[in-house]
């Protein structure tokens, strides 16, 4: 599960991390001799370079999607809960933070009414706030169980 419970009840969420430095490395190189190993033939001849600015072209564009989605990665979200306060903080490109008292917060998973599905959100203190925009639906339901569990023990 890519978020993890701490022993003061701080719970830490973030993005699956599938394609790490090394990976990203292995990505280009292998796409790089694929497209070139069919130019050998075209060597001497003035249209290969006209492929080749297709396939500098293709490769820079998978260079910029990886590490856009590198970027992306590094989204991580806090939740605290406290007897007296329940503050969740959003770390993305800019840091987002939203507090409520835990006795009034309400839980909700919308399991086809929300913007994806399997939609799971926090209410309290006059807004509602997703969490876990990022986890598959099954995982935002397990933790939707888990923190559920943890409110009312809170409570």
């Amino acid at each position: 599960m890519p978020y993890r419970w701490t022993d003061d009840d701080t719970l830490t969420l973030w993005p699956h991390r599938s394609l790490g430095p090394r990976g990203f490395v292995w990505a280009i190189g292998l796409l790089s001799a694929g497209l070139a190993l069919p130019l050998t033939p075209l060597l001497g001849n003035p249209m290969l370079w006209v492929i080749l600015a297709f396939v500098a072209g293709t490769v820079a564009f998978l260079w910029l999607a990886i590490r856009r989605n590198q970027t992306d990665r590094r989204i991580t979200e806090t939740l605290r809960l406290s007897p007296d306060r329940l503050t969740l903080t959003r770390h993305a490109r800019g840091l987002q933070s939203w507090e409520a008292n835990p006795h009034w917060v309400r839980l909700t998973l919308y399991e086809t009414e929300g913007p994806v599905p399997v939609y799971l959100t926090l209410a309290g203190n006059g807004r509602e706030v997703e969490l876990g925009a990022f986890l598959t639906p099954d995982e935002r339901r397990s933790l939707r169980a888990d923190l559920a569990r943890r409110l009312a023990d809170l409570r």
